[in-house]
């Protein structure tokens, strides 16, 4: 196939569009730039691929001359993968950019109040992982013991429930304005 001037033109604009598209400043803009200048190089490869002819396929017969070079269809597809994978990765930065601009100064800085929850929340939550491995641990002795009876485990799940809360659980409350 001789390389079509309109073919030749329409690649040269995309090309042209997507280069300045891509000095503006703005993230989609250079989103849509890159766009424009990986179509245009797959037009770019399409037109320097060559003449047609038949499909690349040798099915046990000797290579015949009308066979199509494969190399130019291979470097389309490598290049819609890369336009992809590059595509998602300015998405992602977009979609990034973006939610840091929405936040604004809050973004960076932790309240005094989050941190007393967040290390309250831990408190908590290391009791409770430290209850529940001495109620595993008592589960396993009477396993070891040879009783199948889960009443063990049981007893020592039901005396970790029972225990006093802390002194800053009482007055601790969740946000709807329940206690816990």
């Amino acid at each position: 196939m001789s390389a079509s001037l309109t073919l030749v033109i329409v690649m040269a604009a995309m090309y042209a569009a997507g280069i300045y598209i891509m000095l503006e400043r703005s993230l989609t803009r250079v989103l849509i730039g890159f766009l424009l200048v990986g179509n245009a190089t797959n037009l770019l490869i399409f037109i320097m691929s060559g003449r047609p002819g038949s499909s690349p396929i040798v099915t046990g017969t000797s290579l015949d001359d009308t066979m199509v070079d494969p190399l130019p269809q291979v470097l389309m597809l490598t290049a819609i993968v890369i336009n992809f994978g590059i595509t998602a990765l300015l998405l992602a930065l977009i979609y990034r950019s973006w939610w840091l601009a929405q936040l604004g100064d809050e973004g960076d800085t932790l309240t005094d109040e989050h941190a007393a929850e967040t290390s309250e929340d831990s408190e908590i939550t290391f009791r409770s992982s430290t209850d529940d491995e001495a109620a595993v641990q008592a589960s396993l002795d009477a396993s070891e013991d040879g009783s199948d009876d889960d009443s063990s485990a049981v007893d020592a799940t039901d005396r970790s429930d029972e225990r006093a809360p802390a002194a800053g659980d009482a007055a601790r409350t969740d946000r709807e304005g329940g206690t816990r």
